[in-house]
């Protein structure tokens, strides 16, 4: 950003060597307001929007209508599309920085997680999942201390569990937005209790690598 500085201009009418150095100063910009924080920001926004849209099923219905199906698809691959896009676009333009991390994954996390939320409330996955997801998460950003500016660091089962907390949230809606009968909601729920079970092991292992390592540093 370029502002004029009046008081420089009034000196360089008295002082025209100093007019190309004093006039113009360059202003410090906002390290944290990039496109790509703004896209990770997005999915605050649509998490909500895409949980209502889950929620308007028919009293005493899992089945969600074509018409809101495919509104609840259509925000949720805008959604992924900004996951896709913020980390690339922060690449390219140099803009990596921990707090962008921190607000990547924490985006990703209260997009699923209200997600999740709203189909549990229709029936379709475990009501244990999704308050366990923000557990799992918060045990994940403390772990890494990336509220001290450090980049989070991810476990391989960690990983997989939230890719699969999308592929169980993007199965229930696709289903319905296609008007398919499979996967059962049997099925899906099958697929939460084995998400649960595979969250409680990250989270373990997790709790005891971190107690391992503080024990191997006590002892040097």
């Amino acid at each position: 950003m370029i502002a004029i500085d009046i008081h420089s201009l009034r000196r360089a009418r008295r002082h025209p060597a100093h007019l190309g150095s004093s006039i113009i100063r360059p202003q410090p910009t906002l390290p944290w307001l990039t496109l790509p924080n703004a896209l990770s920001t997005s999915r605050l926004l649509l998490a909500p929007l895409g949980a209502a849209l889950v929620m308007r099923q028919p009293l005493a219905q899992t089945t969600l209508p074509a018409s809101t199906a495919l509104c609840a698809a259509a925000v949720f691959y805008i959604a992924v599309a900004t996951d896709v896009l913020d980390g690339r676009i922060a690449r390219r333009r140099g803009q990596v920085s921990a707090l962008g991390g921190l607000l990547d994954h924490g985006s990703d996390a209260v997009f699923v997680t209200v997600l999740l939320g709203a189909l549990a409330w229709i029936g379709v996955v475990p009501a244990l999942l999704p308050p366990l997801v923000i557990v799992a998460f918060a045990q994940y950003m403390l772990d890494s201390k990336a509220l001290a500016g450090h980049t989070l660091r991810a476990s391989w089962l960690g990983r997989r569990n939230g890719v699969a907390y999308f592929v169980l949230a993007d199965t229930a809606i696709t289903r319905d937005a296609l008007q398919f009968s499979w996967p059962a909601d049997s099925w899906l729920q099958a697929l939460g209790w084995l998400l649960i079970a595979t969250t409680l092991l990250s989270m373990y292992d997790r709790a005891a690598t971190l107690y391992r390592t503080r024990g191997d540093r006590s002892s040097i």
